[in-house]
């Protein structure tokens, strides 16, 4: 089971590569961003996607500790963000007027999910998980208002990805209590 700590970091290891292959070969011009008029399938590729280093190392020191939290409750729980982060993508990409990308619509999914599982479940681990998280991550919640973050940062990416983070709470509490 230890490798399920690792998936994080090869998932990391993809975007690094992406903006290294973007930096050297194409000097910042290979982004590969979800957005209007873009194939579907951008969906997918937008968050190995930054706009450079600073944007990727900002994300990069969020997406792995939050990763490591869900990744405590289990693998399936870290691939259910992923994807719940990814259907609350799709209507974005085909509305929103401008593209985006980079993972922190993942890392506000696994926000989202962090902060709703512990009510949803009333376990004092899962609620325990869910206040360090808050404690810790608390003041990014102030980028999914409109107008709070700066120009050219996807407040609607975030809060996309909050969204699906929260859902897929719900659906993993109700799945975990079918069983």
């Amino acid at each position: 089971m230890a490798a399920r700590w690792l998936i994080p970091l090869l998932l990391l290891g993809l975007a690094w590569c992406q903006e290294l292959i973007d930096q050297l070969l194409f000097q910042g011009r290979w982004n590969l961003p979800m957005g209007p008029g873009l194939p579907l399938w951008s969906v997918l590729t937008a968050p190995f996607s930054h706009a450079g280093f600073g944007h990727l190392l900002s994300n990069s020191l969020v997406f792995l500790p939050l990763s490591w939290l869900v990744v405590t409750r289990g693998i399936k729980d870290y691939f259910a963000v992923w994807l719940g982060v990814m259907i609350t993508a799709v209507p974005i990409a085909l509305i929103w007027p401008s593209a985006s990308h980079g993972l922190s619509g993942v890392v506000y999914g696994l926000l989202g999910y962090l902060l709703l599982i512990g009510w949803l479940e009333r376990r004092l681990a899962p609620v325990a998980l869910g206040a360090i998280t808050l404690w810790l991550y608390g003041t990014a919640l102030f980028a999914l208002i409109p107008g709070v973050s700066p120009a050219g940062v996807s407040w609607v990416g975030h809060t996309g990805g909050f969204a699906g983070g929260m859902l897929t709470a719900v659906a993993m509490q109700r799945d975990s209590g079918d069983s």
